[in-house]
Parts: structure tokens; sequence; C-alpha cells
């Protein structure tokens, strides 16, 4: 059987790349890296958009990157779609996800690892965990403090113990199609024994799963 093909997106400041990458050949999938000016994205089943800085954060974190070519190619792309950190940042302001990201509460970057709640498993990004369960991701962000706006949402991940004010706990969340998911933990920070834990990987895995069954 061939493997499922992952493409990472490269933006000007993208710094998780490497480590996405990584995590998605870790699970199984052919990956290779997809620069921000690329509009052909048919060789792929999945996008990923890492966390980093993108553009530098100007205006807002993921404001400039969400007006990126590849990202507008995703309006016609038919596989799943993943933003970690910066990239769930991005997919907000492109309004493919609802709500927003903001500044935390404590108006400080936060970096540490995080107990979370798995409150959907029945999603491509999550069927390797069971619902209920308490997972282990590291955060590292000045903005991501999830708000919805009024807008339905779909949460996938919440936060045992709120670090920055999230409305409703919320950590990651999924479109109604169930095709674009947007975490602020890093799954792949948490995919090896080395990083502090391998809890993360099983997003990736879900994702092999999804595209293997």
């Amino acid at each position: 059987m061939r493997r499922p093909k992952a493409g990472v997106v490269v933006f000007p400041g993208s710094n998780c790349d490497r480590d996405t990458l990584w995590a998605f050949e870790k699970a199984g999938f052919e990956a290779s890296y997809v620069w921000h000016r690329e509009t052909d994205l048919r060789a792929y089943q999945v996008i990923a958009l890492p966390g980093g800085f993108s553009y530098g954060d100007y205006l807002r974190p993921g404001a400039l990157a969400a007006h990126s070519p590849v990202v507008k190619a995703l309006g016609d792309f038919k596989g799943y779609v993943i933003g970690i950190c910066n990239g769930f940042q991005v997919l907000t302001e492109a309004h493919i996800l609802p709500g927003a990201l903001t500044k935390n509460l404590s108006g400080r970057f936060i970096c540490q690892w995080e107990e979370l709640v798995v409150a959907n498993n029945d999603t491509p990004f999550t069927n390797a965990y069971e619902r209920g369960e308490i997972i282990r991701m590291p955060i590292a962000h000045s903005d991501g403090r999830f708000v919805s706006g009024g807008a339905s949402v779909r949460p996938v991940l919440r936060y045992l113990n709120n670090p920055n004010g999230s409305e409703d706990d919320i950590a990651a969340i999924i479109s109604e199609d169930g095709r674009f998911f947007g975490t602020m933990p890093h799954p792949e920070r948490a995919s090896d024994p080395l990083l502090g834990g391998t809890d993360g990987l099983k997003v990736f895995v879900s994702l092999y799963r999804a595209l293997s069954t």
C-alpha cells in the first residue's frame, strides 16, 4: 500500500516545520515541505500549517499568512488540514475556522506542558484516543486565548487547567465538515520520549488511520 502524503507548509518565520515533518514520517506518512507560494496541492492528502511566527507576526499572528497563495489554495483542497499554534491562528484569520486567538489573559508568553481532555475522538485527527482521555502536550504562545465571537464551535481538546483564559477551556477545534483542525498545543513536540512524552504522536497516527481505512 502506498503511504499517504503530507505536505508541511513553510512560511517566512516558521520554526516548527521540521518537527512536524518528522512526526508525520514517524506516523508512517511520506512527508515533504510546501513553500508558501505553492498553489497546486493535489499531490497531498494532508496539509499542515506549522507553528512559528509567520511573517514575524506583523499586524497579528497569522494575519499576513492568511493571505498567502498556499492558504488561498486550501479552498480547493479536498484533503485534511491541521493548523498547529501559529497554523491555527492562520486558519482563524483566513476564516476557515471560526473564532479568533487573542492575547493570553496573563499578558505573557506561556511555554509549558499542559494536561488536556479529549472532548471528541470521533474525528480524523483524534480517532487514536479515547473520549475523555487525559493527555499531555506543550504550549508556547502569547496569543492562544480562544474566543468564539458567538460562532458555533466544535471543541476537540480542552485544557484541564486553563492557562490562557480560553473560552470554554478550548485548546483545539474542528470544522463542521471535519477536514480542518486547529490546535494551540503542539502535538509534534510530544511525539517522542526524548521530548518528554508521546501523547501528541496519536494526532498523526489518527490521520494515518483515517487515510488508510
